[in-house]
């Protein structure tokens, strides 16, 4: 993901693309968003809406420890919804995870997913 990210700014993308710490939690589809802020003096300024972040702890079961993991509410609510991070890992498409973090932490989960069925 960082190489083709790397690409993209090759070919001129523009950097808000890149919001680079989307790379290190579970984003989801949230970006960086831009704007402007209209005053009653109808004077525009240009201005940036960042993602909703908490930093949370989430218990992994086939892992068997806790993470510390930068997330957005609209993720949070997922997990909640699909029964927790291993199972929204688990369940979400790839395009739909869209950072590295999040794609590491899905390949360790079916690792230890493969390595469970060996010992059954």
């Amino acid at each position: 993901m960082l190489t083709e990210n790397l690409a993209r700014l090759a070919r001129g993308a523009p950097a808000s693309r890149l919001y680079r710490l989307s790379m290190d939690g579970l984003f989801g589809t949230a970006r960086m968003q831009y704007g402007n802020n209209k005053p009653k003096s109808l004077h525009k300024t240009r201005r940036a809406w960042l993602p909703n972040i908490q930093k949370v702890s989430l218990f992994s079961a086939l892992l068997g420890k806790k993470l510390d993991v930068n997330v957005t509410t609209r993720v949070l609510r997922t997990i909640d919804k699909k029964g927790g991070l291993d199972s929204y890992l688990l369940l979400t498409k790839d395009k739909n995870i869209n950072s590295e973090f999040g794609l590491r932490l899905k390949q360790q989960l079916l690792g230890a997913q493969k390595k469970q069925k060996c010992l059954e």
